[in-house]
């Protein structure tokens, strides 16, 4: 998969890993990733998976 898009159903902000990094997906916000899930790590939690389309959920 070479884009992934990220959206966040939370109230509250998301943190994962990209690169080694921490990233914050702002709550009610959405974020595109280039090169798909190769270096990104989520952390345990509710989600939704449709497509290229990742949904956080509460």
């Amino acid at each position: 998969m070479s884009q992934i898009t990220i959206r966040s159903d939370r109230d509250t902000d998301y943190t994962f890993t990209y690169k080694g990094e921490d990233v914050t997906l702002p709550a009610r916000n959405v974020i595109s990733i280039a090169n798909g899930l190769q270096d990104v790590v989520l952390p345990t939690c509710k989600m939704k998976i449709a497509n290229n389309l990742i949904i956080i959920k509460e």
